[in-house]
Order: structure tokens, then C-alpha cells, then sequence
């Protein structure tokens, strides 16, 4: 199944001198719709890119933001372009291009899903601190949304942009990811997962911006937050929303 032009693939990158240019190849005999955000890297990750200017869009700024707020550029940068998905995958290897066909079907099928990659988390080298932390995640997700889903960390999603209105996370760091993925739901935005293929290098070789303590508790934080929300917005709003179904 082959990416449609209106699609676009989505590579938000920091400090990953060592692996982006691999990406960016292995995604390029999909499609030519690539915007690669550079937020803010100290590397040499801008002069790589250099060298694709001819074949991508890059989007770069300094000092770095975070993720969250790369993808907020990387919509708008969209949004110019008239793209209506993004697919969005991380730069740091692990996962494949070769599972873009996957999600160019699921797009086909569901052009108004956001399409969720699930690992799966029996996988070599798979950090133990991973497979935790998403049960922890998924956890929290299911009580904010009653929605339950089998992987919400992955970086890998397919994001209805028209559907979302453009709308990018108000978050702008690692958390944001968890924060979209509780808004679509309540607003009855359908999540889809399919299976993907991952890769973890060895320990030795891995690229990790995530602070285990800080990182931890902003996403504690935000489940509280969210959970609050959840109470006097996010359920009363799926509610309204299947009741004017109803009657329609």
C-alpha cells in the first residue's frame, strides 16, 4: 500500500547525529513528503540534514523545546502544505520504515483514526524501564478515556490533522504524546492500533533523552491534571457526543 501525497511523514529529532540520516533514507522510497524537525540539536544532527535539503523539509530552531513542542511545528509546517495525516516516527532507529504500508492501509480504511503503532514488548534488548512504564501509562490512560489500548508511548502514530483541526499538544515535552492521545478521545477521534516492528540497539549503543526522575513526575503530574479534566470535561463530553449520535 502506497502513501497518497496528501500524507506526510513527520521525523522530530534531537542529538541523533548518529542515526537520523539512516532514518531519513529508510523513509524516503515511501514518500517525498518528509518534514524533519530539528528542536534545537547541539550535534552535528544540522549539518546531516544539510545534506537532504534537496529531498525534505526541515524545520529547525534553537534552543531545544522538546518533542512536544516539535510536533506542534511539524503540524503547522502541515498544515501549510495542505497535508490531512502525519505520520510520525523517531529518529533514533528503532522504528522501521518498512512499516509505513501498514499504516497506509489503516489510514485508507480509517481516514479520521488516529492510528496508534503497538510494540510488542517481548522484543531483544527491550529496556525493562519501558514495559513499566507503559502499563503505567496505559493505566491511566483507560481511566481517563475508559478506552483501553495496548501501547500509548509509542512515537509511532498516524495523526488525522484535519480531523484534530491542525490542533498540535499543549504540552512541550515528553508527555505531550500521552496528553493528544487522552484529547482525541474525547472528541470521539477513533484510535486504531496496529502492530509494528521495533528495534533496540544495545544499551551502549542507545540515545535517551528521557530524566527518569523529572520526566516522571511532569507525567504524574499531567495524569493528575487529566484526570481532573476527565471528571468535569472529558466524560461528560464523550457522553453529549454519543447521546447527539443517538439522535441524530
Amino acid at each position: 500500500m502506497e502513501l497518497t501525497n496528501d500524507i506526510c511523514i513527520v521525523i522530530p529529532t534531537y542529538n541523533n547525529e548518529r542515526t537520523i540520516a539512516s532514518v531519513i533514507e529508510s523513509v524516503l522510497p515511501y514518500s517525498s513528503n518528509v518534514i524533519v524537525v530539528n528542536d534545537g540539536s547541539t550535534d552535528t544532527t544540522d549539518s546531516i540534514l544539510k545534506t537532504f535539503a534537496d529531498k525534505i523539509t526541515i524545520v529547525s530552531y534553537v534552543p531545544n523545546h522538546g518533542k512536544g513542542y516539535a510536533l506542534q511545528q511539524a503540524f503547522a509546517e502541515a498544515k501549510k502544505r495542505s497535508y490531512k495525516t502525519a505520520i510520525t516516527l523517531d529518529a533514533d532507529g528503532q522504528h522501521k520504515a518498512s512499516d509505513l504500508p501498514l499504516f497506509a492501509q489503516a489510514i485508507k480504511e480509517n481516514p479520521d483514526a488516529l492510528i496508534i503503532g503497538s510494540r510488542s514488548f517481548d522484543q531483544p534488548n527491550m529496556p525493562s524501564k519501558n514495559s513499566f512504564a507503559n502499563r503505567f501509562s496505559n493505566f491511566w490512560f483507560t481511566v481517563q478515556t475508559s478506552i483501553s489500548l495496548p501501547d500509548t508511548q509509542t512515537g509511532y502514530r498516524a495523526y488525522p490533522l484535519v480531523a484534530m483541526k491542525y490542533k498540535g499538544p499543549l504540552n512541550n515535552r515528553y508527555e505531550a504524546e500521552l496528553e493528544m492521545l487522552v484529547r482525541c478521545a474525547w472528541k470521539a477521534i477513533p484510535l486504531i492500533p496496529i502492530n509494528i516492528d521495533v528495534y533496540y540497539p544495545p544499551k551502549e549503543e542507545r540515545v535517551s533523552h528521557f530524566r527518569p526522575t523529572k520526566d516522571f513526575v511532569r507525567i504524574s503530574l499531567l495524569n493528575t491534571c487529566l484526570c481532573f479534566i476527565a471528571i468535569v470535561y472529558g466524560y461528560p463530553s464523550m457522553w453529549l457526543r454519543k447521546l447527539w449520535k443517538r439522535h441524530k
